[in-house]
Protein backbone atom coordinates (compact mmCIF):
# COMPACT_ATOMS: atom_id res chain seq x y z
CA UNK A 1 0.00 0.00 0.00
CA UNK A 2 2.85 2.39 0.74
CA UNK A 3 3.71 2.43 -2.97
CA UNK A 4 0.19 3.30 -4.13
CA UNK A 5 0.12 6.35 -6.37
CA UNK A 6 -3.64 6.87 -6.48
CA UNK A 7 -5.05 8.61 -3.41
CA UNK A 8 -8.65 9.42 -2.54
CA UNK A 9 -9.20 13.15 -1.86
CA UNK A 10 -11.20 13.76 1.34
CA UNK A 11 -11.51 17.50 0.83
CA UNK A 12 -13.87 17.48 -2.17
CA UNK A 13 -17.55 18.52 -1.77
CA UNK A 14 -18.66 15.21 -3.34
CA UNK A 15 -17.04 13.30 -0.47
CA UNK A 16 -18.83 15.49 2.11
CA UNK A 17 -22.21 14.93 0.48
CA UNK A 18 -22.03 11.11 0.34
CA UNK A 19 -19.10 9.78 2.40
CA UNK A 20 -20.54 6.29 2.94
CA UNK A 21 -20.57 5.59 -0.79
CA UNK A 22 -16.94 6.75 -0.84
CA UNK A 23 -16.05 4.44 2.07
CA UNK A 24 -17.58 1.50 0.22
CA UNK A 25 -15.55 2.25 -2.90
CA UNK A 26 -12.41 2.60 -0.75
CA UNK A 27 -12.92 -0.85 0.79
CA UNK A 28 -13.48 -2.46 -2.57
CA UNK A 29 -10.33 -0.91 -4.01
CA UNK A 30 -7.91 -0.92 -1.07
CA UNK A 31 -9.28 -2.94 1.86
CA UNK A 32 -9.26 -1.66 5.47
CA UNK A 33 -6.38 0.83 5.05
CA UNK A 34 -6.79 3.44 2.36
CA UNK A 35 -4.32 5.95 0.83
CA UNK A 36 -5.95 9.37 0.92
CA UNK A 37 -5.12 13.05 0.61
CA UNK A 38 -6.38 15.19 3.51
CA UNK A 39 -5.62 18.30 1.47
CA UNK A 40 -3.87 18.72 -1.87
CA UNK A 41 -0.43 17.16 -1.49
CA UNK A 42 -0.99 15.98 2.11
CA UNK A 43 -1.00 12.14 2.06
CA UNK A 44 -2.34 9.99 4.87
CA UNK A 45 -3.76 6.55 5.55
CA UNK A 46 -7.47 6.37 6.36
CA UNK A 47 -8.46 3.39 8.49
CA UNK A 48 -11.89 2.07 7.47
CA UNK A 49 -11.64 -1.35 9.19
CA UNK A 50 -13.04 -1.65 12.73
CA UNK A 51 -10.56 -4.23 14.02
CA UNK A 52 -7.61 -2.41 12.49
CA UNK A 53 -8.78 0.81 14.13
CA UNK A 54 -9.04 -0.88 17.53
CA UNK A 55 -5.50 -2.21 17.20
CA UNK A 56 -4.09 1.21 16.27
CA UNK A 57 -6.02 3.13 18.93
CA UNK A 58 -4.83 0.69 21.58
CA UNK A 59 -1.14 0.84 20.58
CA UNK A 60 0.17 4.35 21.40
CA UNK A 61 3.78 3.13 21.37
CA UNK A 62 3.71 2.28 17.66
CA UNK A 63 1.11 4.93 16.84
CA UNK A 64 1.83 8.03 18.96
CA UNK A 65 -0.22 11.20 18.55
CA UNK A 66 2.82 13.53 18.39
CA UNK A 67 3.00 15.10 14.88
CA UNK A 68 6.20 17.13 15.24
CA UNK A 69 8.30 15.12 12.80
CA UNK A 70 5.47 15.00 10.24
CA UNK A 71 4.86 18.74 10.28
CA UNK A 72 8.48 19.54 9.37
CA UNK A 73 7.52 18.63 5.80
CA UNK A 74 4.19 20.50 5.81
CA UNK A 75 4.17 24.22 4.93
CA UNK A 76 2.55 26.75 7.24
CA UNK A 77 0.12 27.59 4.44
CA UNK A 78 -1.36 24.07 4.41
CA UNK A 79 -5.09 24.52 5.16
CA UNK A 80 -5.31 21.58 7.56
CA UNK A 81 -2.04 22.05 9.41
CA UNK A 82 -3.61 24.05 12.28
CA UNK A 83 -6.01 21.16 12.82
CA UNK A 84 -3.21 18.59 13.04
CA UNK A 85 -0.03 20.33 14.18
CA UNK A 86 1.69 19.76 17.51
CA UNK A 87 0.34 21.56 20.51
CA UNK A 88 1.23 21.05 24.18
CA UNK A 89 -2.07 19.33 25.00
CA UNK A 90 -3.37 15.80 25.50
CA UNK A 91 -4.63 15.46 21.93
CA UNK A 92 -1.27 16.06 20.22
CA UNK A 93 1.21 14.54 22.66
CA UNK A 94 2.41 11.12 23.76
CA UNK A 95 3.95 9.36 26.75
CA UNK A 96 4.52 11.31 29.98
CA UNK A 97 3.43 14.61 28.39
CA UNK A 98 0.12 13.09 27.37
CA UNK A 99 -0.45 11.58 30.82
CA UNK A 100 0.17 14.94 32.50
CA UNK A 101 -2.20 16.88 30.27
CA UNK A 102 -4.81 14.13 30.31
CA UNK A 103 -4.90 14.01 34.12
CA UNK A 104 -5.41 17.78 34.37
CA UNK A 105 -8.27 17.77 31.88
CA UNK A 106 -9.96 14.69 33.30
CA UNK A 107 -9.96 16.05 36.85
CA UNK A 108 -11.11 19.54 35.83
CA UNK A 109 -13.98 18.08 33.79
CA UNK A 110 -14.81 15.49 36.43
CA UNK A 111 -15.66 18.22 38.92
CA UNK A 112 -18.53 19.50 36.75
CA UNK A 113 -21.89 19.12 38.51
CA UNK A 114 -24.06 17.11 36.09
CA UNK A 115 -27.34 18.33 37.60
CA UNK A 116 -26.22 21.95 37.33
CA UNK A 117 -25.08 21.30 33.76
CA UNK A 118 -28.48 19.93 32.76
CA UNK A 119 -30.21 22.93 34.33
CA UNK A 120 -27.89 25.29 32.46
CA UNK A 121 -28.62 23.58 29.12
CA UNK A 122 -32.38 23.79 29.77
CA UNK A 123 -32.10 27.51 30.56
CA UNK A 124 -30.03 28.26 27.46
CA UNK A 125 -32.36 26.13 25.31
CA UNK A 126 -35.43 28.01 26.51
CA UNK A 127 -33.85 31.41 25.95
CA UNK A 128 -32.59 30.44 22.51
CA UNK A 129 -35.93 29.02 21.34
CA UNK A 130 -37.83 32.05 22.63
CA UNK A 131 -35.77 34.23 20.28
CA UNK A 132 -37.29 32.57 17.18
CA UNK A 133 -40.49 30.90 18.44
CA UNK A 134 -42.72 33.64 17.02
CA UNK A 135 -41.36 33.49 13.47
CA UNK A 136 -42.63 30.03 12.56
CA UNK A 137 -39.30 29.02 11.05
CA UNK A 138 -35.68 28.67 12.09
CA UNK A 139 -32.30 27.28 11.17
CA UNK A 140 -31.73 24.86 14.03
CA UNK A 141 -27.98 24.88 13.39
CA UNK A 142 -27.18 28.60 13.50
CA UNK A 143 -30.11 29.63 15.72
CA UNK A 144 -30.22 26.74 18.18
CA UNK A 145 -27.54 24.04 18.26
CA UNK A 146 -24.53 26.30 17.73
CA UNK A 147 -25.48 29.04 20.22
CA UNK A 148 -26.52 26.40 22.75
CA UNK A 149 -23.20 24.55 22.48
CA UNK A 150 -21.28 27.82 22.53
CA UNK A 151 -23.05 29.31 25.56
CA UNK A 152 -22.95 26.06 27.52
CA UNK A 153 -19.26 25.50 26.91
CA UNK A 154 -18.40 29.13 27.67
CA UNK A 155 -20.24 28.78 30.98
CA UNK A 156 -18.33 25.59 31.84
CA UNK A 157 -15.01 27.25 31.03
CA UNK A 158 -15.82 30.55 32.74
CA UNK A 159 -15.39 32.37 29.43
CA UNK A 160 -17.03 35.76 28.70
CA UNK A 161 -19.08 35.88 25.50
CA UNK A 162 -16.76 38.31 23.72
CA UNK A 163 -13.73 36.06 24.22
CA UNK A 164 -15.74 32.93 23.45
CA UNK A 165 -16.97 34.31 20.13
CA UNK A 166 -13.38 34.93 19.05
CA UNK A 167 -12.39 31.40 20.02
CA UNK A 168 -15.37 29.92 18.16
CA UNK A 169 -14.63 32.00 15.05
CA UNK A 170 -11.03 30.78 15.00
CA UNK A 171 -12.09 27.17 15.57
CA UNK A 172 -14.62 27.25 12.71
CA UNK A 173 -11.92 28.48 10.32
CA UNK A 174 -9.63 25.63 11.40
CA UNK A 175 -12.31 22.94 11.00
CA UNK A 176 -13.22 24.20 7.53
CA UNK A 177 -9.58 24.46 6.45
CA UNK A 178 -10.33 27.96 5.08
CA UNK A 179 -8.22 30.81 6.47
CA UNK A 180 -7.04 28.25 9.01
CA UNK A 181 -3.79 30.06 9.86
CA UNK A 182 -5.76 33.24 10.59
CA UNK A 183 -8.15 31.18 12.71
CA UNK A 184 -5.19 29.79 14.61
CA UNK A 185 -3.99 33.31 15.46
CA UNK A 186 -7.45 34.52 16.47
CA UNK A 187 -7.91 31.54 18.76
CA UNK A 188 -4.47 31.82 20.37
CA UNK A 189 -4.98 35.46 21.34
CA UNK A 190 -8.48 34.78 22.66
CA UNK A 191 -7.52 31.86 24.91
CA UNK A 192 -4.57 33.87 26.24
CA UNK A 193 -7.06 36.55 27.30
CA UNK A 194 -9.22 33.92 29.01
CA UNK A 195 -6.26 32.46 30.91
CA UNK A 196 -5.19 35.93 32.07
CA UNK A 197 -8.74 36.72 33.21
CA UNK A 198 -9.11 33.54 35.27
CA UNK A 199 -5.68 33.99 36.83
CA UNK A 200 -6.89 37.40 38.07
CA UNK A 201 -10.44 36.31 38.87
CA UNK A 202 -10.72 32.55 39.54
CA UNK A 203 -14.17 30.98 39.68
CA UNK A 204 -16.00 27.66 39.81
CA UNK A 205 -15.15 26.66 36.26
CA UNK A 206 -12.93 24.30 34.28
CA UNK A 207 -10.37 26.99 33.41
CA UNK A 208 -9.88 27.97 37.05
CA UNK A 209 -9.53 24.33 38.08
CA UNK A 210 -6.91 23.72 35.39
CA UNK A 211 -4.94 26.73 36.63
CA UNK A 212 -4.55 25.28 40.14
CA UNK A 213 -4.04 21.66 39.12
CA UNK A 214 -0.90 19.89 40.35
CA UNK A 215 0.25 19.59 36.72
CA UNK A 216 1.26 23.28 37.06
CA UNK A 217 0.37 24.21 33.50
CA UNK A 218 2.05 27.36 32.19
CA UNK A 219 0.14 29.98 30.19
CA UNK A 220 0.96 28.37 26.83
CA UNK A 221 -0.11 24.93 28.04
CA UNK A 222 -3.26 26.40 29.59
CA UNK A 223 -4.21 28.04 26.31
CA UNK A 224 -3.75 24.79 24.43
CA UNK A 225 -5.92 22.80 26.85
CA UNK A 226 -8.68 25.37 26.31
CA UNK A 227 -8.30 25.16 22.53
CA UNK A 228 -8.74 21.39 22.79
CA UNK A 229 -11.83 21.75 24.97
CA UNK A 230 -13.41 24.31 22.66
CA UNK A 231 -12.52 22.26 19.60
CA UNK A 232 -14.07 19.15 21.11
CA UNK A 233 -17.03 21.08 22.46
CA UNK A 234 -18.50 23.49 19.94
CA UNK A 235 -18.20 22.01 16.44
CA UNK A 236 -18.73 18.30 17.21
CA UNK A 237 -21.49 19.00 19.75
CA UNK A 238 -23.31 21.28 17.31
CA UNK A 239 -23.08 18.60 14.64
CA UNK A 240 -24.25 15.86 17.01
CA UNK A 241 -27.36 17.85 17.94
CA UNK A 242 -28.26 18.83 14.36
CA UNK A 243 -27.49 15.42 12.84
CA UNK A 244 -29.67 13.76 15.48
CA UNK A 245 -32.52 16.24 15.02
CA UNK A 246 -32.35 15.56 11.28
CA UNK A 247 -32.77 11.84 11.97
CA UNK A 248 -35.70 12.46 14.29
CA UNK A 249 -37.38 14.69 11.71
CA UNK A 250 -36.87 12.45 8.68
CA UNK A 251 -36.07 8.88 9.70
CA UNK A 252 -39.24 6.79 10.10
CA UNK A 253 -37.50 4.78 12.82
CA UNK A 254 -37.54 7.85 15.06
CA UNK A 255 -39.98 10.32 13.49
CA UNK A 256 -43.18 8.37 14.10
CA UNK A 257 -43.55 9.87 17.54
CA UNK A 258 -41.28 12.76 18.45
CA UNK A 259 -42.60 12.47 22.00
CA UNK A 260 -41.77 8.80 22.47
CA UNK A 261 -39.73 9.84 25.49
CA UNK A 262 -36.10 9.83 26.47
CA UNK A 263 -35.53 6.34 25.07
CA UNK A 264 -36.14 7.39 21.46
CA UNK A 265 -33.79 10.36 21.80
CA UNK A 266 -31.08 8.14 23.23
CA UNK A 267 -31.60 5.65 20.41
CA UNK A 268 -31.39 8.42 17.82
CA UNK A 269 -28.20 9.76 19.40
CA UNK A 270 -26.63 6.32 19.37
CA UNK A 271 -27.73 5.80 15.78
CA UNK A 272 -26.07 9.05 14.71
CA UNK A 273 -22.92 8.32 16.71
CA UNK A 274 -22.77 4.97 14.93
CA UNK A 275 -23.78 5.94 11.42
CA UNK A 276 -22.76 9.60 11.09
CA UNK A 277 -20.56 10.70 14.03
CA UNK A 278 -19.96 14.46 14.16
CA UNK A 279 -16.21 13.86 13.87
CA UNK A 280 -16.21 11.41 11.00
CA UNK A 281 -12.44 11.05 10.55
CA UNK A 282 -10.08 11.87 13.39
CA UNK A 283 -7.78 10.34 16.06
CA UNK A 284 -4.64 11.09 14.06
CA UNK A 285 -1.42 9.23 14.89
CA UNK A 286 2.06 9.43 13.38
CA UNK A 287 4.09 6.19 13.45
CA UNK A 288 7.80 7.08 13.83
CA UNK A 289 8.77 3.89 11.96
CA UNK A 290 7.05 1.88 9.20
CA UNK A 291 4.29 -0.09 10.91
CA UNK A 292 2.72 -3.34 9.79
CA UNK A 293 -1.02 -3.79 10.38
CA UNK A 294 -2.38 -7.05 9.04
CA UNK A 295 0.07 -7.14 6.16
CA UNK A 296 -0.34 -3.47 5.28
CA UNK A 297 2.83 -1.41 5.72
CA UNK A 298 2.10 2.12 6.92
CA UNK A 299 4.79 4.72 6.16
CA UNK A 300 6.76 6.41 8.92
CA UNK A 301 5.87 9.99 9.89
CA UNK A 302 2.72 10.02 7.78
CA UNK A 303 -0.68 10.57 9.42
CA UNK A 304 -2.89 7.59 10.19
CA UNK A 305 -6.48 8.78 10.51
CA UNK A 306 -9.28 6.70 12.01
CA UNK A 307 -12.57 6.92 10.13
CA UNK A 308 -15.04 6.55 12.98
CA UNK A 309 -17.91 6.63 10.47
CA UNK A 310 -16.47 3.94 8.21
CA UNK A 311 -15.20 1.69 11.00
CA UNK A 312 -18.53 1.74 12.83
CA UNK A 313 -20.19 0.49 9.65
CA UNK A 314 -17.50 -1.98 8.63
CA UNK A 315 -19.24 -4.88 6.79
CA UNK A 316 -16.63 -7.21 8.34
CA UNK A 317 -18.52 -6.84 11.62
CA UNK A 318 -21.51 -8.53 10.02
CA UNK A 319 -24.67 -8.27 12.08
CA UNK A 320 -22.75 -8.78 15.33
CA UNK A 321 -22.44 -5.51 17.18
CA UNK A 322 -21.29 -6.26 20.70
CA UNK A 323 -23.44 -3.69 22.72
CA UNK A 324 -25.52 -2.76 19.67
CA UNK A 325 -25.17 0.81 18.47
CA UNK A 326 -23.13 1.72 21.53
CA UNK A 327 -20.10 -0.22 20.30
CA UNK A 328 -19.23 2.77 18.12
CA UNK A 329 -15.89 4.57 18.04
CA UNK A 330 -17.40 8.07 17.94
CA UNK A 331 -15.78 9.00 21.28
CA UNK A 332 -12.49 7.41 20.22
CA UNK A 333 -10.88 4.58 22.19
CA UNK A 334 -7.69 3.79 24.07
CA UNK A 335 -5.60 6.40 25.90
CA UNK A 336 -6.93 9.24 23.71
CA UNK A 337 -10.64 8.43 24.15
CA UNK A 338 -12.78 11.52 24.77
CA UNK A 339 -12.75 12.46 28.50
CA UNK A 340 -15.93 14.55 28.14
CA UNK A 341 -18.26 12.06 26.44
CA UNK A 342 -20.63 11.99 29.44
CA UNK A 343 -20.96 15.77 29.36
CA UNK A 344 -21.47 15.85 25.58
CA UNK A 345 -24.11 13.15 25.77
CA UNK A 346 -26.00 14.99 28.52
CA UNK A 347 -25.89 18.33 26.68
CA UNK A 348 -27.03 16.87 23.36
CA UNK A 349 -29.83 14.79 24.87
CA UNK A 350 -31.12 17.69 26.97
CA UNK A 351 -30.99 20.09 24.01
CA UNK A 352 -32.89 17.69 21.74
CA UNK A 353 -35.55 16.85 24.30
CA UNK A 354 -36.13 20.53 25.00
CA UNK A 355 -36.63 21.63 21.40
CA UNK A 356 -38.89 18.66 20.63
CA UNK A 357 -41.01 19.53 23.64
CA UNK A 358 -41.09 23.25 22.80
CA UNK A 359 -41.87 22.77 19.08
CA UNK A 360 -43.83 19.50 18.82
CA UNK A 361 -45.19 20.24 15.33
CA UNK A 362 -41.81 21.03 13.83
CA UNK A 363 -41.05 19.82 10.28
CA UNK A 364 -38.01 19.95 8.03
CA UNK A 365 -38.33 22.89 5.63
CA UNK A 366 -37.57 21.17 2.33
CA UNK A 367 -36.23 17.75 1.38
CA UNK A 368 -33.46 15.94 3.20
CA UNK A 369 -31.59 15.26 -0.04
CA UNK A 370 -31.36 19.01 -0.69
CA UNK A 371 -29.46 19.73 2.54
CA UNK A 372 -25.83 20.69 1.96
CA UNK A 373 -22.84 19.42 3.96
CA UNK A 374 -19.75 21.47 4.68
CA UNK A 375 -16.70 20.05 2.88
CA UNK A 376 -13.67 18.95 4.86
CA UNK A 377 -11.94 15.68 5.76
CA UNK A 378 -12.74 15.67 9.46
CA UNK A 379 -16.30 16.65 10.34
CA UNK A 380 -19.79 15.58 9.33
CA UNK A 381 -21.58 18.91 9.36
CA UNK A 382 -24.65 20.44 7.78
CA UNK A 383 -24.54 23.97 6.41
CA UNK A 384 -28.03 24.56 7.83
CA UNK A 385 -31.02 22.68 9.25
CA UNK A 386 -34.12 24.70 8.28
CA UNK A 387 -37.43 23.86 9.97
CA UNK A 388 -40.94 25.24 10.11
CA UNK A 389 -43.48 25.14 12.96
CA UNK A 390 -46.65 26.94 14.06
CA UNK A 391 -45.60 30.34 15.40
CA UNK A 392 -46.53 31.21 18.97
Amino acid sequence: MSTATHRIPLYEPDFAQNPHAAYQRMREQFGPLVPVDLAPGVPATLVVGYEEARRILGDPQRFPADPRQWQTSVPDTCPIRPMMEWRPNALRSAGAEHARYRAANTEALGAVDQHALRARVELVAEQTINAFRGSGKADLLSQYAWPLAFQTLSHLLGCPDEVGHRIADGMAKIFDGVNASIGNQIMAHAVADLVALRRREPGDDVTSRLLVHVARLDDTEMGQQLITLYGAGIEPLTNLITNTLLEMLTNSEFSGDLHAGDASVREALDSVLYRDPPLANFAMSYPPRPADIGGYLLPADQPVVISYAACNNDPALGTHRPLGNRAHLAWGAGPHGCPASTHAYLIAETAILHVLDALPEMDLDGHRDDLVRRPGPFHRSLVALPVTFPSS
